[in-house]
């Protein structure tokens, strides 16, 4: 699983960081707000561990950007403050939970666990995105009154793609979450099934394509 660090006590985030590696999570980290909503919108986490207290972009203006950028990234957010109005507003930006400072390191390890397995969890019959959706019940795309088939691969990338609609998935992750990680499919097997995908979302008459946003991976677009 793969986490995002984000806090302006580089100290503390380092030694955070260093916690969840030993735990076999893999792990970046960030000392400011900006870097943090980048990264995060971006990239393919599993958990965003965020402080609030950060100068120039605070961790409530993060999260709250995320949720607006429909990034749907399970957040735990890190505060000073045990003060309920503070973890209401934090909850109510979109965070998924809470941590007062200073926390115990097996608190911590089990919250970013249980919002990990919460997101794995989720299930629902339909994604639908700008004027696509995939159909999960059936393995198909479909726009207005046409509609294609995809094979188990196919549904598998469509699936992760639609599940992060904003962020860019690497293709590392797309091969490790499709395929597995023993896996010895290559980019280049990769980029063939992209191609075969774009050929469908145009045969149905979608507005999203798969782009490539170089050295880090895909995402979908909405073509204008």
């Amino acid at each position: 699983m793969k986490v995002l660090v984000v806090d302006d006590e580089v100290k503390l985030a380092d030694v955070v960081g260093e916690l969840l590696r030993r735990n076999k999570f893999v792990v970046d980290v960030v000392y400011n707000g900006d870097d943090g909503f980048f990264y995060a919108k971006n990239g393919d986490y599993d958990v965003v561990v965020l402080d609030v207290m950060m100068p120039h972009t605070d961790g409530f203006q993060v999260v709250q950007k995320l949720r607006q950028a429909k990034c749907n990234v399970p957040v735990l957010m890190l505060t000073a403050k045990d003060e309920v109005a503070s973890r209401v507003k934090g909850l109510d930006c979109g965070a998924d939970d809470y941590l007062t400072k200073p926390f115990a390191s097996e608190e911590l390890l089990a919250r970013v666990r249980a919002l990990a397995r919460r997101q794995s969890e989720i299930v629902y019959d339909r994604l639908t995105y700008c004027d696509t959706t995939l159909n999960t019940s059936n393995y198909t795309l479909s726009c207005g009154d046409k509609s294609v088939s995809l094979g188990a691969k196919e549904y598998e990338i469509m699936r992760l793609l639609f599940s992060n609609p904003t962020q860019v998935i690497s293709k590392d992750s797309i091969i490790s979450k499709v395929w597995g990680l023993d896996s010895d499919i290559t980019d280049n097997n990769v980029e063939a099934y992209m191609s075969f995908l774009r050929k469908k979302l145009y045969f149905i008459g979608s507005k999203l394509t798969i782009s490539t946003k170089r050295l880090l991976g895909y995402y979908l677009e909405i073509q204008q």
